[in-house]
């Protein structure tokens, strides 16, 4: 099932509408979705480099949006809609162990995590950040620069390299950013602990 969901989530890019899908998969993804939005913007951007900032501002404008809407369904409807889309994806248990051992430091921290790296999935953390309550303002500057980040960089990398860095770019972006996202957290637990 889910190979077949990114493969049609891939089949997007090569149509007309492609950037209004762009914009729906970025946002979906950011509360519900599976399929990250990259593998709709990846081949956007290498078909037409002159465009893949402008589908970088679109995806981050429509991540930032979800992600809103994300914070609103934790927030309002947690019960009603949260709990049965993290129970579909498996995500409950981890979920509820998050919910209860997270204070707003670690929110912001994975807001930015899973921002760059989706470390923890971002639609598990805009929910998370609803339930307990996170404040918004600071939620949307988070998603802000943290999904900003990551499709700008992405936009340059392949407006700079093109074809090249593609594959590198599927293959090992995950843990070049993962190991950024743990240079934050140690980082932040310096800060915390130790200073």
């Amino acid at each position: 099932m889910l190979r077949g969901l990114y493969d049609w989530t891939l089949s997007l890019a090569a149509r007309k509408s492609a950037e209004w899908w762009l914009a729906i998969i970025a946002f979906v993804e950011s509360s519900v979705f599976l399929v990250p939005a990259d593998v709709l913007f990846l081949p956007m951007s290498l078909s037409r480099p002159g465009r893949a900032y402008r589908y970088a501002l679109v995806a981050t404008i429509a991540s930032v949006l979800g992600g809103i809407a994300g914070w609103f369904i934790g927030h309002y409807a947690y019960d009603a809609l949260a709990r049965p889309i993290l129970e579909f994806y498996g995500k409950f248990d981890e979920f509820e162990h998050l919910r209860l051992s997270s204070g707003d430091g670690i929110i912001l921290l994975m807001l930015v995590t899973s921002g760059l790296a989706h470390l923890p999935p971002i639609k598990v953390v805009t929910i998370l950040a609803g339930v307990v309550g996170f404040p918004l303002g600071w939620f949307i500057v988070s998603a802000v620069v943290a999904r900003g980040a990551r499709f700008l960089l992405l936009a340059w990398l392949l407006r700079r390299y093109g074809e090249s860095i593609r594959d590198f770019i599927e293959k090992r972006l995950g843990l070049i950013a993962g190991l950024a996202a743990g240079v934050l957290i140690l980082l932040y637990i310096i800060v915390k602990y130790i200073a």
